[in-house]
């Protein structure tokens, strides 16, 4: 029986305080940095999920998002190659419905049951652009969050599922859509959200025999913290059985939602526990699951939660998301566009960012190189990955100059547990506090776009989880 053998999750740093707004709200929400978007988020949770699970023994990645960086091409693929998977997995994107996460899980799942992959990676990650000064303004969240399923080292088994496909408009936008559009509230809610979820949820508890006292958690879409606690109610819930939705923290992070609070549920189940996740989107997808393992994580709900910066200042979110002009007064060369053939080349180089290592002295090196720079050995070398390896902060220079969205600029050079040395971007960080010998981790971000490429690489920040959570 397929089951989920890892989970994780991301939340950026960022986050808005919701009094910025204007509106008198109260509390925040998680926003993805400038160079930040679905793919980077979707990475991150990934690299989380992974932990020291074999990368080889995966034999497929599923991505939902409803915020794709691209109307056409895969960016399951830009995601594969960035964790470093092998070439000759399955891929497929997920798209255009907020429960696209839960549909991509029952499909691996069933692909898993049917024998045709060990495991496969589903990652869900959601960046959605609200209309400011508009209710989604202070509900929308960014993040994403990752699951491994596979047969093997089972934390949670997938023991029964329903879907039900419903046609109404309740959100959606099109291609030439900025913001997410909605119709009138309680025609969502009644006709949509209060009417289908529950129908799934009843379906699947009437096919499993069981009622809704039978489960130790109950993981469920909600689109805030009002109607969260009103489904609960419907579903017949106590308070106890259902995982905390994040709202006021995080937010609604649309696609991730549903598979974040699972992550978040998982930390805590233990054997014998049911958990009932169930999902919202032109329609509802509801699952049944059990534990029969101990979850283990490095990085927990709760530890990225509390890891943060908060931004009071609503402009610059508003450069953040290209709504507001930047203008520094300091011309600079245009940016030029990136070379599709270029890209191509260096792919193993810039997206996995793999080097060598070398096979006489064992010195790893990037970028990759022909003659040793240590022993000086001559095409000796073995691929060598550093995205996933320990670093410390060699050295750095602040620029001041350099017009950014999330001044200053900031030079660095690291150098990784085990050798090779590497000069990165830094995000996410406060100048004040940087440190030689300081850890930092690397994180993959989009550098910029241009003629609509998204050049993407990685950059280092300063280590913010605490292992465990």
């Amino acid at each position: 029986m397929a089951g989920i053998v890892s989970a994780g999750a991301y939340i950026p740093l960022w986050r808005l305080d919701l009094g910025a707004l204007g509106s008198g709200g109260r509390g925040e929400r998680a926003i993805a940095n400038f160079d930040e978007d679905s793919l980077t988020m979707g990475v991150a949770a990934g690299i989380n999920c992974l932990g020291n699970i074999d990368r080889r023994t995966l034999d497929g990645l599923f991505f939902a998002t409803s915020t794709s960086p691209y109307k056409e091409k895969q960016i399951s693929v830009i995601a594969a190659k960035a964790l470093a998977l092998r070439d000759n997995i399955l891929t497929a994107d997920f798209a255009n419905s907020l429960r696209a996460g839960t549909t991509a899980l029952k499909l691996a799942a069933d692909a898993v049951d049917a024998g045709s992959a060990r495991q496969i990676m589903v990652i869900a990650a959601d960046s959605r652009l609200p209309m400011p000064g508009s209710d989604f303004d202070s509900l929308f969240g960014d993040g994403a969050a990752a699951v491994i399923v596979g047969r093997e080292n089972v934390c949670l088994n997938i023991k029964d599922s329903v879907s039900i496909a419903d046609e109404i408009l309740d959100l959606w936008r099109t291609d030439q859509d900025k913001y997410v559009r909605s119709w009138e509230g309680r025609f969502t809610l009644d006709e949509g959200y209060f009417r289908v979820l529950p129908a799934a949820v009843s379906k699947l508890l009437e096919r499993s025999n069981l009622t809704a006292k039978d489960f130790s958690k109950a993981v469920f879409y909600g689109p805030d913290d009002r109607r969260h606690r009103d489904m609960a109610r419907r579903l017949g819930l106590e308070p106890a059985q259902v995982q905390a939705p994040l709202f006021g923290a995080v937010g609604d992070t649309g696609t991730a939602f549903a598979l974040m609070l699972l992550a978040a549920a998982a930390e805590e189940v233990k054997p014998g526990d049911r958990v009932l996740l169930a999902n919202y989107g032109s329609g509802a997808d509801a699952l049944l699951l059990e534990g029969v393992g101990k979850f283990e994580t490095n990085h927990s709900i709760k530890a990225l939660v509390d890891s943060k910066r908060v931004l009071k200042d609503y402009v610059t979110y508003l450069r953040w998301r290209g709504l507001v002009e930047m203008v520094t007064g300091r011309r600079r060369p245009p940016t030029l566009s990136p070379s599709a053939s270029s890209l191509w080349r260096e792919r193993d180089k810039n997206l996995a960012l793999c080097g060598v290592r070398c096979l006489e002295c064992g010195t790893p090196q990037w970028p990759p190189q022909h003659v040793c720079c240590n022993c000086h050995a001559t095409e000796k070398f073995e691929p060598y990955r550093f995205s996933d390896k320990k670093a410390r902060l060699y050295t750095y220079s602040i620029d001041e100059m350099t017009p950014t969205l999330d001044p200053p600029y900031v030079i660095a050079v690291v150098d990784f547990e085990g050798g090779g040395r590497i000069w990165l971007n830094m995000t996410d960080k406060d100048e004040k506090e940087l440190r030689l010998e300081m850890p930092v981790a690397l994180t993959f971000r989009k550098l910029f776009t241009q003629d609509g490429i998204h050049d993407y690489f990685w950059k280092c920040m300063p280590e913010r989880t605490v292992k465990g959570g």
